[in-house]
């Protein structure tokens, strides 16, 4: 039986092989090592035809490592159970970190075609790794005995971790059960590609031409500018188009002057992928019915229950008594931000009631008459480039490590930029990081890190740093500007950076409790809390210069940057909890066979007020629709933001850059990745369990 698996094994080799235009033989890059400096992927030899051999090859390979484990007849122990898990196939390591990242950020037809064939292998593999029961019942015998075989914590907590994942994933289901979980995963697999898909392609499809020039008054010059690049790559001369892609969207939503374009842009993004052939509708009807199939099957009344008790919330009711101790002062605040609105409008002669569409335009209106500062004054101030020197100046400053760029490293486009990241006072390299920053029609929206190679011990025995990578959809430079960035771009630089510095940074022995490995409502504090040095004044001062002359960013900006920090508060906290208690309700239901009807009753329930729509309404909300990854758990962006909130006061109390309390940091919190409980790391630095009035004081409520 060994002989043929490894006879198959060398056929699927050969098949990844195949003649290039000069006839000779040509490699698939993925079937061995990258061969690159720090193992970066050949991203100028990989073509779409190498993945499904790849993934081919990398699952029979990770057969034969699982049929070696059950194979060895000696006690199940962790050097001869445990990691050889951790290290299953490096072919399909390497093959998987790049497929999944084509799929957010390279989507183009022909992957999307390729992908549909691919996902459905890798789900097999997934479910016969899983819900493999004579795996299981070794890995149990493992965790039965973890105090007798002379672990260390961090390899007892490794144990614990497969233990439960793989019963969180149904091994310990009876056969029945088992199939019908395999049946409901592959459903709810194309459903997720066909709401990603919906979402993609209705994105790219809308547009709002302008033929007027007057309905372009009170933009910033940069997005005119855009939007007549835009408009001359769609072959329409002399014409403006805006799209709904975050650099065209926002500015019009926030300094359009015309109503009616505010109106458009608006209209277009919130009901995006809800009718026609993109329509996410019915794919979200089924998403929740299979949910709650799957929900049941595992043992579980809901899929929200199933998916908080696996967290450190343990049940949806203590997810929403948390979400509505925040959502109902920043109801609160939202509506005294809304009268201020209501009477800019009425004091300028408008005859008409605030509207969804408004509350951009108008709460900019308020903050410059309650502060005198128009967010587009800093702009200016904030050229890409600028922005990624204050951010690694910061980083160096916090926990000692550098970013040079690799100029001749592989690349997948020209827009992106590869650095080495080194100890600032050895030189010892401590990772890889990317940056892709800019929109383009093959990528999702949003801004995310992950990472291609994870760090951790690997087969032959080597522990390997991280490559790790931040997308982004900012404003793209024009013929005559940079790429200047919005204020909120600048937070998003800084919070997904955040997420890159904890997959850096990590120390953790194994794979699986390295970098952002950890509880998904413990994962996003690193990165709220690494948002708030971005707009600190002696920070600033650091980066912030203007793109003409080079003027550092005048103290007076500065001042009312941080006067202003609070406004609108209400607004931005409420379409996130609100979103946060939406998805927890989709979480408890058996069926929804109007999402629309649905989404406006928990809307009512809530109190939401009319003026705020939820932060992603349901056919876009790629978080709980897009794959189950925040699915009934939303809610933890909010809980992460307690951790950071009370984290940053002792940032504030003892100095921002104070050595003592940054290295505190990158050792309890950015380096230890899920090496121990999350509570019990937080305490470590902080000293004391997390204080949940801190996000109140944060966010202005007290």
């Amino acid at each position: 039986m060994k002989t043929k698996t490894l006879l198959a094994i060398g056929a699927l080799l050969l098949a990844g092989q195949n003649f290039n235009a000069m006839g000779t033989e040509r490699q698939n890059p993925f079937l061995q090592p990258f061969g690159t400096k720090y193992e970066i992927p050949p991203f100028d030899k990989i073509t779409t035809a190498d993945f499904i051999p790849a993934i081919k090859a990398g699952i029979a390979e990770q057969d034969a490592s699982i049929m070696a484990i059950l194979r060895n007849r000696a006690v199940p122990d962790f050097d001869n159970t445990i990691l050889p898990l951790e290290n299953l196939s490096p072919i399909l390591e390497r093959t998987a970190g790049v497929f999944y990242h084509y799929m957010e950020a390279l989507n183009t037809p022909e992957f999307a075609e390729m992908a549909d064939e691919a996902i459905p292998l890798l789900n097999d593999a997934n479910n016969k790794l899983f819900l493999n029961d004579a795996l299981f019942q070794r890995i149990k015998q493992v965790y039965d005995a973890r105090d007798k075989q002379g672990l260390n914590e961090v390899q007892k907590r490794l144990v614990e971790k497969y233990y439960r994942q793989f019963a969180e994933q149904g091994a310990a289901l009876p056969a029945d059960k088992k199939e019908e979980l395999v049946k409901v995963n592959n459903e709810l697999s194309k459903l997720f590609i066909q709401f990603n898909r919906n979402l993609l392609n209705a994105t790219n499809q809308f547009q709002v031409v302008v033929y007027d020039e007057e309905d372009l008054a009170g933009l910033p010059e940069a997005s005119v500018a855009q939007a007549r690049q835009e408009a001359e790559k769609r072959g329409l001369k002399d014409l403006w188009v805006f799209t709904l892609h975050a650099p065209s969207r926002l500015p019009v939503l926030q300094y359009a002057d015309s109503r009616g374009l505010r109106k458009a842009i608006y209209e277009g993004y919130t009901s995006l992928a809800s009718f026609g052939d993109n329509s996410n509708m019915p794919v979200i009807s089924e998403i929740i019915r299979l949910r709650n199939e799957k929900a049941h099957i595992m043992g579980f009344d809901t899929f929200a229950r199933m998916m908080t008790s696996r967290v450190m919330a343990k049940t949806p009711e203590a997810a929403s008594e948390l979400l509505m101790k925040v959502f109902e002062p920043a109801v609160a605040r939202s509506k005294e931000e809304v009268a201020d609105m209501q009477a800019y409008v009425d004091s300028h002669g408008g005859d008409f009631k605030i509207a969804p569409y408004d509350y951009y335009y108008y709460a900019d209106k308020v903050k410059k008459e309650k502060y005198n500062f128009d967010e587009a004054s800093v702009r200016p101030y904030f050229p890409v480039d600028n922005v990624l020197k204050g951010l690694f100046d910061v980083t160096e400053k916090l926990y000692g490590i550098k970013l040079v760029e690799i100029p001749d490293a592989p690349k997948y486009t020209d827009l992106m930029t590869v650095y080495d990241v080194v100890d600032a006072k050895t030189g010892e390299h401590v990772a890889v990081w990317m940056c892709d920053y800019f929109p383009r029609e093959t990528k999702r929206q949003g801004a995310w890190m992950e990472q291609m190679q994870s760090a951790g011990l690997y087969r032959d025995g080597e522990m390997k740093r991280p490559i790790v990578y931040n997308v982004g959809n900012f404003t793209s430079p024009t013929s005559t500007t940079p790429s200047l960035l919005t204020i909120d771009e600048v937070e998003t630089t800084f919070h997904e950076f955040g997420h890159a510095l904890q997959g850096m940074l990590t120390r953790a022995p194994y794979k699986s409790l390295a970098g952002t490995n950890v509880d998904r409502d413990y994962v996003e504090m690193c990165s709220q809390i690494t948002e708030h040095w971005a707009f600190e004044p002696e920070v600033l001062r650091s980066y912030a210069r203007h793109y003409q002359t080079g003027e550092v960013i005048p103290d007076s900006l500065i001042a009312k940057l941080d006067a202003s920090s609070k406004f609108n508060q209400g607004f931005s906290t409420t379409e996130l909890a609100g979103a946060a208690l939406l998805d927890l309700k989709y979480g408890e239901q058996k069926e929804v066979a109007d999402p629309a009807a649905f989404e406006l009753q928990v809307s009512e329930e809530l109190g939401m007020p009319e003026e705020i729509t939820f932060r992603y309404r349901s056919p876009y909300f790629k978080h709980i629709f897009g794959d189950d990854g925040y699915a009934s758990g939303y809610y933890t962006y909010l809980w992460s933001q307690v951790l950071e909130a009370d984290a940053w006061e002792l940032f504030k109390e003892k100095g921002i850059f104070d050595k003592k309390t940054a290295a505190s940091f990158k050792k309890n919190i950015m380096e230890s990745g899920d090496t121990e409980d999350a509570m019990v790391l937080f305490r470590k630095f902080r000293g004391h369990n997390p204080d949940a009035e801190a996000l109140l004081r944060l966010r202005g409520f007290k």
